[in-house]
């Protein structure tokens, strides 16, 4: 009997501490307004809110990318169009040494900004940002994944934009077309200054190109981006209808449960007061 007893009063004492637990869940819940915590919770509702939440890294590893694939668009649209700005003032300086009255120091003066406008240009196709990166790849350009399948060319290359340009039927530069352009200057030959204009002309030509599709990258990038967003909103909705609590039934459940612990404390604390003959007569 006494045996039996015990066995009793300690499953009573195992049922209490379940109900403190649950207790202390529910008081969880209310506090977070998650009321998925563990697999016992809603074992499908676990697995789903697991699924979920590999999608959501994905989603966050290809928007990441997509962040840095937009930063790279937007340093090289600015410098292809400083670079395009750079060819038209270029433009601007051959016409102006192609005037028969210029004299020898206004010449100069005209190779000097060309020659500072060919290292800018030079520059601005190696530059790299402040994590070392080069703004313009360099042969091919590198592949960023942005979605499942989905690798997509965020620049282009160097040689795309300033290598390979067919001046008429002879492959330049642009380095060679603005090194052209300064000799015929300092030269003060018409002819090779209506040479050097044309070939400038189509070099620019080349950077509107590259400029175009560089643009076309970065409205990609947009709208992956923006799908991107819209997908994790999705699962996000979708996590808190599994994980959200009800307050309502949650706070009711809490408060029965803590009547139901009280009673049984109070229930269990009389029976302990009793003496061993009053527990077996």
């Amino acid at each position: 009997m006494v045996g039996i007893t015990n066995k009793i009063m300690l499953a009573e004492i195992r049922r209490q501490q379940q109900l403190s637990q649950s207790i202390v869940d529910g008081q969880t819940s209310i506090s977070t307004g998650i009321t998925l915590n563990k697999p016992s919770d809603d074992a499908l509702a676990w697995v789903q809110v697991s699924d979920i939440g590999r999608a959501q890294a994905q989603q966050s590893a290809w928007q990441t990318n997509v962040s840095y694939g937009t930063t790279r668009a937007g340093n090289a649209e600015t410098n292809l169009e400083e670079i395009n700005n750079l060819m038209t003032r270029a433009q601007e300086l051959v016409t102006s040494a192609r005037n028969g009255a210029l004299n020898d120091t206004s010449a100069a003066a005209i190779a000097e900004e060309l020659k500072t406008i060919r290292t800018t240009v030079g520059e601005l196709l190696n530059q790299k940002d402040y994590q070392g990166v080069s703004v313009f790849d360099d042969g091919q350009s590198v592949l960023v994944p942005v979605s499942r399948g989905l690798n997509l060319a965020v620049v282009g290359t160097k040689q795309e934009i300033s290598e390979n340009i067919d001046v008429n039927g002879t492959s330049m530069s642009l380095d060679d077309i603005l090194g052209k352009a300064i000799d015929a200057v300092e030269g003060g030959n018409d002819t090779d200054l209506a040479s050097s204009l044309d070939a400038i002309q189509i070099g620019q030509n080349r950077v509107v190109v590259e400029r175009a599709k560089q643009g076309v990258r970065a409205d990609r990038l947009d709208v992956i981006g923006t799908r991107l967003t819209d997908v994790d909103i999705n699962l996000s909705e979708r996590r808190d209808t599994l994980e959200s609590a009800d307050l309502t039934t949650v706070i009711s459940n809490v408060k029965a449960q803590l009547l139901q612990l009280e009673a049984a404390q109070s229930a269990f604390a009389r029976i302990n007061q009793q003496t061993l003959f009053d527990l077996i007569s």
